[in-house]
């Protein structure tokens, strides 16, 4: 199937009919914000949203989870969540961040839980309406994902209204079923969601960068010892915030708990972040990072430079919601990435 041209009424017809069949996640607003949630109904979903509280990886990489359940005779059954869902109004950075996790758990021991979950969903992607105020996903090349892969569907809304629904592969083309008589989307409609993309490359640049992304790696491997690293640690709170709304963190602590029966038991898994204090705590009560400043730091080469070595994208895509939940004011990146260009 190729791209449809959908009006906001036969589009919002459509979503009602999807949620009717299946279950659909995607942002609603939360007083004055927007979170990613569970639909009931096409008048729930904010396609205009600025940007989501948390991201959307929860769906894949959920805060807390049970891996497996056991018992004192030895016996243990993992736990595979496999229902399938749709997850509807992706952001395009926050897909590429759902793209590095799908690389990274991957990796040498592929995570059977969040590959499972990814498996059973469809994932739609929607081009950013509204700018949030401190994104800088067009700084970073991460504002539109019109040459990736592994979505499903991609919608952007045209100027005039309307919206441009392509496929991008066969859930997607399944996904579309109930828009087989809406027109197909001639020249016109292309090159007007060609606009909207380059729109978006600008207007998504809140905080501006100084170098190319793929220079930073080499940038910060040059400034290991720099003085802002103490400087900005000096006001850090090692909250986690930053860690914990951040569309690629993916670090995680597993624990074993036993129920009141002392028969019985689950071991789970709960997001965990570097800047916690007691993140890198090993056994022995050893802390290879019991300073603030070594703990920013490793944030910042996590972001710019670790995950770079492994799938050579800087994991970092511009979606500011480190800016805003940082209460320090010490979690820009870019501003950080600025002032190593500045004082190299």
């Amino acid at each position: 199937m190729i791209a449809k041209l959908v009006s906001q009424t036969d589009l919002d017809a459509w979503v009602d009919a999807l949620i009717g069949e299946q279950t659909v996640y995607g942002p609603k607003a939360k007083g004055d914000r927007f979170s990613f949630d569970r639909l009931n109904a096409s008048k729930d979903l904010r396609l205009d949203y600025d940007v989501s509280i948390l991201p959307p990886k929860k769906y894949f990489h959920p805060q807390q989870e049970t891996l497996m359940t056991f018992n004192k005779k030895g016996e243990f059954e993992s736990v595979i969540e496999r229902d399938p869902f749709v997850l509807f109004g992706v952001h395009p950075y926050d897909f590429v961040a759902i793209a590095q996790l799908d690389k990274l758990f991957e990796m040498d021991y592929p995570d059977a839980h969040y590959l499972a979950r990814r498996e059973a969903a469809t994932v739609v992607v929607s081009d950013v309406q509204k700018a949030s105020a401190e994104v800088f996903a067009g700084a970073a090349g991460f504002a539109t994902v019109e040459h990736r892969k592994g979505y499903d569907l991609l919608i952007t809304r045209l100027d005039d209204g309307s919206y441009v629904v392509d496929p991008r592969s066969p859930k997607g083309e399944k996904l579309m079923t109930g828009l087989k008589k809406a027109p197909d989307v001639d020249a016109d409609g292309f090159r007007a969601r060609e606009a909207v993309w380059a729109r978006n490359r600008e207007q998504l640049q809140k905080h501006k960068l100084k170098m190319k992304p793929d220079e930073i790696p080499g940038l910060l491997a040059a400034n290991r010892d720099h003085p802002v690293w103490e400087e900005k640690a000096a006001l850090c709170y090692s909250c986690g915030s930053c860690n914990l709304v951040c569309p690629t963190c993916y670090c995680f602590n597993v624990e074993d708990e036993l129920n009141w029966d002392m028969e019985t038991g689950r071991r789970t898994r709960t997001w965990d972040g570097c800047m916690l204090t007691h993140f890198a705590t090993v056994a022995g009560d050893h802390n290879f990072r019991p300073k603030r400043a070594a703990r920013y730091r490793h944030r910042y080469f996590r972001k710019g430079q670790y995950v770079h070595d492994m799938i050579g994208e800087l994991s970092c895509v511009g979606c500011g919601r480190c800016i805003t939940a940082c209460t320090a004011n010490i979690a820009n990146p870019a501003e950080i990435f600025n002032r190593l260009l500045e004082e190299k």
